[in-house]
């Protein structure tokens, strides 16, 4: 029987896994999102065009491919339905190529306005939501309280959403005293529940486990990054899902065994969006270097990235957290002007130096450094590994013989074209 592979990131997210899929699609029948919502933006740049997708997997632009919005994942109707007519402008069928899991829940206007409100409470606590109402939606499910994708096919769908969007509002007016008007984006989230109707809205659970036993290849794609995972991120500036390979088993309905390779994608740097621990971030002229060269800016917010250098000591916890098989570094090319890169081997926290990421990581984390000489020439055209500078090569090989797991996959630009396989 075949295993399901996965692809995830293994930073505060933004790592490249849009590009990524669409290089590894061609191998697999069916992609499957597991995980998180509207607030992914994974960009892909193929053919002189650039797409951003938010809650539809990449392999969408590929024929012969099934896209399978899993149960992990929550799906807000109105972005939804944006995505599928802008896809459909550009010649995609999207009908005959996704299905929808009955068990994802749905994100109401009322759940953003909750994430809107929470937020402002917070003041200068705020986590940086992308007040897309992902939190509270997840909240809902925990809560038992949810609706779900199989429930817009019920007669009684009306009914339990208003039953919610009633407990909503009650919390809205007597813990927050947050005004709002939902009119028009409720307008909108109904237009859009009358489209994804229009799809299979299935037990995908079931329709996986039966790809497996066809030996269909499936891919997993994995949203946000390793440290924003709820349970193992810098909590509580993380997201509100799990982010990690194991997500794949409870966001998609397959079986740990099921598990096969697991592909982690990395920046040569690192980057954040919104708040939280950042122990390699650079607020000097260097940071706002790779900023401008690495066009950091959020796809789906717009917001500007964090930067800073590779934090080895996290890579190293992700790869051992998800059991990371081969690796992919990404953006290898924003530091091709770079005369030092430096790589952040340990932290100093009270004095002492500890080379593990530890439960909590505040402000008195310092950074330990090593620094390697940079290539300092224009890698974007090189195709193979042999051509690479030996600066570049070094860098590669130390992050290997520092995670124990080879990189498979060097990225050198935006393109499909810009990729050095090995």
């Amino acid at each position: 029987m075949k295993k399901i592979d996965v692809v995830l990131g293994l930073q505060w997210g933004d790592e490249g896994k849009g590009k990524v899929v669409d290089v590894l699609t061609p191998r697999y029948n069916v992609i499957a999102r597991f995980q998180g919502g509207p607030n992914a933006g994974h960009s892909l740049h193929f053919n002189n065009k650039s797409y951003v997708l938010h809650t539809i997997p990449s392999g969408i632009f590929r024929d012969g491919t099934i896209n399978v919005i899993g149960n992990g994942v929550v799906v807000d109707p109105v972005i939804l339905a944006e995505e599928i007519h802008e896809l459909e402008a550009t010649g995609v069928d999207v009908l005959s190529k996704m299905i929808i899991s009955k068990r994802a829940h749905l994100i109401l206007p009322t759940h953003r306005m909750l994430d809107a409100a929470s937020e402002a409470a917070k003041g200068a606590g705020k986590i940086g939501s992308t007040l897309k109402g992902i939190g509270p939606t997840y909240m809902d499910k925990t809560g038992r309280n949810g609706l779900r994708m199989g429930d817009v096919l019920s007669p009684a769908f009306l009914e339990r959403y208003n039953a919610l969007k009633a407990k909503h509002d009650e919390i809205l007016r007597l813990q927050y005293n947050f005004e709002y008007d939902i009119t028009e984006y409720e307008a909108k989230w109904m237009e859009g529940i009358e489209l994804l109707k229009k799809f299979p809205i299935v037990d995908t659970e079931i329709e996986v486990n039966k790809y497996l036993t066809e030996d269909k290849p499936i891919l997993a794609e994995g949203a946000q990054g390793s440290m924003l995972d709820v349970d193992f991120g810098t909590y509580p500036f993380v997201t509100s899902s799990n982010t990690l390979c194991s997500g794949v088993c409870t966001g998609l309905g397959v079986a740990p065994t099921r598990i096969g390779e697991v592909y982690g994608i990395f920046k040569a740097y690192c980057t954040r969006v919104g708040s939280g621990p950042f122990p390699t971030e650079l607020f000097d002229e260097t940071g706002e270097k790779l900023r401008q060269l690495g066009h950091e800016f959020g796809a789906t917010t717009g917001r500007p990235r964090r930067c800073g250098w590779l934090d080895m000591v996290a890579l190293k916890y992700a790869v051992m957290m998800n059991g990371v098989t081969s690796l992919i570094m990404m953006k290898s090319d924003i530091l091709n002007d770079f005369d030092t890169i430096k790589v952040c081997v340990g932290y100093e926290v009270n004095g002492e130096r500890i080379d593990y990421f530890p439960f909590e990581v505040a402000d008195e984390v310092t950074p330990i450094y090593r620094e390697f000489k940079g290539w300092n020439c224009d890698t974007t055209k090189m195709r193979t590994y042999d051509e690479l500078p030996a600066e570049f090569k070094e860098y590669v090989e130390y992050i290997e013989s520092e995670t124990g797991v080879s990189i498979g996959i060097i990225s050198l630009g935006p393109d499909r074209e810009e990729t050095i396989v090995r």
